[in-house]
């Protein structure tokens, strides 16, 4: 199958081509016809399975032929629940547009929105934006829905667990009713399908199309999983000597907490290692900057906290570290999901304490296999972890 059978001209053929695609992944080759015949959409695919393309393909394609858009209006309205997503996804609808004369932009919080209040007065085609800043512009009018005719909610369920339900509401509440509405999500719960059924008076989930890739999401095969067992006040020692005596060349290390990944990185440069950190509390400016040293190579080592798990595109990362394990399996699938990316292969590696041990059963019988563990010398552990098990449950 290739995209041109899909039903997208030259232009956007071309594009893509040049950005290396060969043919269509299982999410591409279902959704993209999908949302050409103008239905609205549900779909379940996990990060890295080229879902971003999906959406975007099939909404330009339908715009080409469009006519004058007016000042401070847009077509098509892309919702993503963080600031990296924003720029991520904005930079993907530019490439795929390539050779076409259509405009996007991104918009979010954390930088002055007096820019961003300019370029709209022009309009623009695909707008990115997190939620906020979206209502922010929209209370100010520097926009206006009127000529929108496409929704897209990506990352549904991060939306719903990072509380934007009733922004969302808000946003939909504005919305023209006479409008497609596309919902991806990485997994499908009850209330990711509640968000679905407001987005219009005819209940999107009765008569959407509805595709699902991975229904029980799994780990991509070419990740090799491992864990260590230890004590929580040897974490960053272990760290340290797994940098050092493994001479690991890039890692990108998750932590649960804010103040946890600015202590790291200390504990970390009092052993010699630089490292920087990106969480909820640092401007976009420099997480754009701490992010953009991490891709080039300059920095080595990324200290980020779970919202950082699925904004993050990292082309060939080597390696990923649970530094502290997830409370939820589908979250440990999206972590380590940033390695292994476009058939690479990839390395996930936990940090697993005594008490851990009910999340890794749970994150074990998701991917129904144990974990492989490892035994690193000098490292002996007091508290320790029982053997695994796939039927054990939470009480």
């Amino acid at each position: 199958m290739s995209f041109a059978k899909l039903g997208l001209s030259s232009p956007l053929v071309q594009a893509i081509t040049e950005l290396g695609y060969k043919t269509p992944t299982p999410i591409q080759e279902q959704a993209i016809p999908a949302i050409l015949s103008g239905n609205d959409l549900i779909a379940t695919a996990q990060t890295g399975t080229g879902k971003t393309a999906a959406f975007v393909l099939p909404l330009l394609e339908r715009f080409t032929t469009a006519g004058t858009l007016r000042g401070k209006r847009i077509r098509a309205l892309i919702l993503v629940p963080t600031r990296e997503l924003a720029v991520q996804v904005e930079a993907s609808v530019a490439q795929y547009a390539k050779h076409l004369r259509l405009t996007s932009m991104a918009v979010y919080g954390g930088v002055d929105s007096e820019s961003q209040k300019q370029r709209l007065i022009e309009g623009i085609d695909i707008l990115v934006a997190t939620p906020g800043r979206l209502l922010d512009l929209v209370h100010q009018r520097a926009l206006h829905f009127d000529e929108l005719n496409a929704m897209v909610l990506d990352e549904a369920d991060r939306m719903v667990d990072m509380g934007f339900v009733d922004d969302i509401n808000k946003i939909i509440e504005r919305l023209p009713e006479n409008r497609q509405n596309l919902l991806f999500s990485a997994t499908m719960n009850g209330d990711v399908r509640a968000l679905a059924y407001g987005f219009s008076d005819s209940k999107m989930t009765d008569l959407a199309s509805e595709i699902s890739i991975s229904p029980n999401i799994r780990a991509a095969a070419n990740i090799k999983q491992w864990l260590i067992t230890v004590d929580k006040d040897t974490k960053s020692a272990l760290l340290s000597h797994l940098i050092n005596e493994q001479a690991w060349d890039q890692a990108l290390i998750f932590i649960e907490k804010k103040h946890g990944a600015a202590k790291l990185v200390d504990q970390l440069a009092k052993r010699g290692i630089k490292a920087d950190s990106i969480h909820g509390d640092r401007s976009q400016a420099m997480r754009e900057k701490i992010l953009a040293q991490f891709k080039s190579g300059e920095l080595k080592y990324l200290v980020a906290t779970g919202v950082a798990a699925r904004g993050l595109d990292i082309g060939e990362l080597s390696r990923v570290v649970n530094y502290d394990l997830p409370f939820q399996p589908e979250e440990y699938i999206h972590r380590i999901g940033r390695t292994g990316r476009a058939g690479a292969s990839g390395e996930a590696i936990s940090f697993v304490a005594l008490g851990d041990f009910k999340n890794l059963c749970a994150i074990e019988r998701r991917l129904n296999s144990i974990i492989e563990r490892r035994e690193i010398a000098g490292f002996p552990v007091r508290k320790v972890v029982p053997a695994s098990n796939l039927n054990f449950k939470k009480k």
